[in-house]
């Protein structure tokens, strides 16, 4: 055997590379077997069987939109004379005073757009705007909340749907039962 042969050299080359893909694969499937193990011994009746995906359930006291993006996060709460009523958080959902924090919004169209400021409304860590939405059921608005005058500024951008959900008793811009797949985004028979 000639190990100069070009053939036995193409030949050895040929089982180097399938020796290397067959290693790289045992090594990212190995990842995909041991979370498949991981999934049998739980029940899945406690969520769904369609997805393992993590679905935010967090409530508030007033039965809000929760903001995470802040530390702590604050609770969105649109009042029934369609002021925003904002409560900061901590780790179990309760209201926690903060020392001075700096919030503003902006909502409504571009064309005419409400701005608004906060102040203490008499909750402890509640602050209320100003002024009300705007008129509509579906209003666009940009939050910035600074947790202190020192802290870094966290813009929220979102639409507020002040639409009942058809499946729980929030609206819909503080609707948490996880029907968002189907009910929330569904857009199927009528078009954009």
């Amino acid at each position: 055997m000639n190990i100069h042969n070009p053939t036995h050299i193409k030949q050895t080359m040929k089982t180097k590379t399938t020796i290397a893909l067959t290693a790289a694969l045992l090594a990212f499937a190995h990842p995909a077997f041991a979370e498949e193990d991981a999934h049998k011994d739980h029940d899945h009746a406690d969520h769904s069987e369609e997805t393992h995906a993590d679905v935010k359930t967090i409530e508030g006291p007033n039965k809000g939109r929760i903001i995470t993006a802040t530390e702590p996060h604050v609770e969105f709460f649109v009042t029934e004379d369609r002021k925003i009523l904002l409560t900061f958080l901590d780790n179990d959902n309760k209201p926690v005073v903060l020392e001075a924090p700096v919030i503003s919004a902006i909502g409504g169209e571009r064309s005419a757009p409400t701005r608004m400021t906060f102040e203490a409304s008499g909750e402890a860590g509640a602050l209320l705007s100003d002024v009300a939405l705007p008129e509509g059921e579906n209003i666009p608005i940009i939050l910035q909340i600074k947790t202190a005058p020192d802290a870094d500024n966290v813009t929220e951008r979102f639409n507020i749907n002040l639409a009942e959900c058809p499946t729980c008793v929030h609206l819909e811009y503080a609707c948490n039962c996880a029907h968002g797949e189907k009910g929330h985004d569904d857009h199927e028979g009528h078009d954009h």
